[in-house]
């Protein structure tokens, strides 16, 4: 059990602080402090000392140097079941430090300005409270270091309950003070790094947002975290308005389906099931969208995932209504889809605020991470940005508008599907997927099957080339007219003499998607 006796408060975040700091008073705790801390405290009415009277020194540089002196850090590093530790303590008139509740300057605040200077950060790179939080996790066995306000109430608690607190408790208090300034570290590193993409030790900071029931299957323990700094568009950003909690498999489908889904500018529904887009459609309204997305296959969009990039209207949501959805994202929801939508439970609705506008803009470059068995593969995530003026043209037959509209769809769909991947579109709709084949021709057998009769005058999106004429001569049977390809098979040509032969335009686009 460790008594409380004296405590250094230097916080950034000032939540909570004038109450916390009152409540020790009252329990007869002596308080230090610096700058502006030590002005809110008094502000509040508490007694307590600046750090100067405590060292003999001023403040100096600016305030750079506060707190970095050895009649703070012997007070926090003294072993307290050390004698010796404790006579040069005594010989040197140092008092001990039993509680240091300190958290950072507002660095990862001050980096996501998008007019941030250099100056501005380095200036906003925390050096003394780092010192004190690590000297207070290192000791401690005698010591308490606080990172958090919301752990202020439990402390209070203990001391007017237990009149200390316990050594498990400080213990978990310095993991999370280490985890605290490991984070913070792990930031400015980043930061200072950005132009350096592969770095010799990565390290990569990541927040908790909930635990989750379980993973993929029910005997894994999960939980769900967030990339700070990554943007107010992605999943870790929702607000769930109605439905369950999301499970694994909730987060990781919606999450392929919101990628998709920010490729488009024009009204757009995708329909998702395991991270594969089961039926996406473009048009003029959205509920003419979700009704072309739902005939891309009104099998497999059963318990799927919805996302889409205009406010849910009621003749949307009642289209959603009448069929099992785990999941719906979008920008919003009108009142009367609400509450058309809520009528069913379980359905979890979330709100991605300003998602309309994000679809179809430029995506800032970042990093995608795959886990390997001891080890972790990493790379530019794939933007695959493509210029239709660059689009080549190989057979005889050159697209109409209209195909070249419905190729540049595909296109885009066929970037996140599962490799080796076929994407059968008609119009800005699609009418078959074949995705995840260990071949690329029964890839496009099963988005042949899915389209039927619907392949008919459509075109094929493949995010690869073709290392054989085999697809070629299998969808210009089932009526497709047009292709758009990777290219770059030694063997291109087979499959460019066969398009002409049944009269198939064929482009190029000189860039591969295959997605694992």
């Amino acid at each position: 059990m460790i008594k409380i006796r004296r405590a250094l408060l230097s916080v950034s975040d000032k939540t909570g602080l004038a109450e916390f700091g009152s409540s020790l008073s009252r329990l007869g705790v002596e308080l230090i402090s610096t700058g502006g801390t030590h002005k809110t405290l008094q502000d509040a009415g508490v007694n307590v000392a600046y750090v100067s009277e405590v060292t003999g020194f001023p403040e100096i540089l600016e305030g750079r140097v506060k707190s970095l002196h050895p009649k703070i850090h012997a007070g926090i590093l003294a072993r307290r079941d050390k004698e010796e530790h404790l006579k040069q303590l005594d010989e040197l008139g140092i008092g001990t430090i039993d509680l240091v509740v300190v958290n950072l300057y507002p660095f990862e605040a001050t980096v996501a300005k998008p007019d941030v200077t250099m100056e501005e950060a380095i200036e906003n790179i925390d050096i003394g409270g780092p010192t004190l939080i690590r000297a207070a996790a290192k000791n401690h066995a005698g010591v308490a270091v606080v990172v958090d306000p919301s752990d202020y109430a439990k402390i209070i608690q203990l001391l007017k309950t237990e009149g200390g607190l316990t050594d498990e408790f400080c213990r978990d208090l310095a993991l999370k003070a280490f985890r605290h300034t490991a984070r913070y570290d792990a930031l400015i590193a980043r930061f200072l790094g950005q132009d350096a993409a592969f770095p010799e030790t990565l390290t990569l900071p990541w927040d908790k947002v909930a635990d989750l029931r379980y993973g993929e299957n029910p005997h894994q323990k999960a939980a769900f975290y967030q990339e700070p700094g990554h943007g107010p568009y992605t999943l870790a950003a929702a607000k769930q308005l109605h439905g369950k909690e999301l499970s694994f498999n909730n987060i990781n489908d919606t999450n392929g389906a919101l990628e998709l889904l920010k490729e488009f500018t024009n009204p757009t529904v995708v329909a998702s099931k395991h991270t594969n887009p089961c039926g996406v459609a473009s048009a003029d309204d959205l509920a003419t969208a979700f009704r072309l997305a739902y005939e891309g296959d009104p099998v497999s969009i059963f318990g799927g995932i919805i996302a889409v990039n205009r406010v849910v209207d009621a003749e949307t949501a009642k289209q959603m209504s009448e069929i099992f959805l785990e999941v719906v994202v979008a920008p919003g929801f009108t009142a009367e889809a609400l509450e058309i939508l809520t009528v069913k439970p379980n359905i979890r609705l979330l709100q991605i605020e300003g998602l309309d506008e994000a679809c179809g803009a430029k995506q800032k470059p970042w990093w995608d991470y795959k886990r390997v068995a001891g080890g972790l593969l990493v790379q530019a995530v794939d933007l695959g940005d493509l210029d239709p003026d660059k689009l080549q043209v190989v057979t005889k037959v050159t697209p109409t508008p209209q195909q070249l509209e419905s190729m540049l769809f595909g296109w885009k769909v066929v970037k996140h599907v599962k490799s080796n991947a076929i994407v059968l579109a008609s119009g800005t709709r699609t009418v078959g997927v074949g995705a995840g084949q260990m071949n690329r021709i029964t890839a496009a057998e099963l988005a042949i099957a899915g389209a039927t009769d619907k392949a008919q005058g459509g075109v094929i999106a493949s995010d690869a080339f073709f290392p054989f004429d085999d697809v070629v001569k299998a969808v210009a049977k089932a009526g497709v007219k047009a292709i758009i390809q990777p290219g770059g098979s030694v063997r291109d040509q087979d499959s460019i003499d066969a398009a002409n032969e049944h009269g198939i335009a064929m482009v190029f686009t000189g860039v591969r998607h295959f997605k694992h």
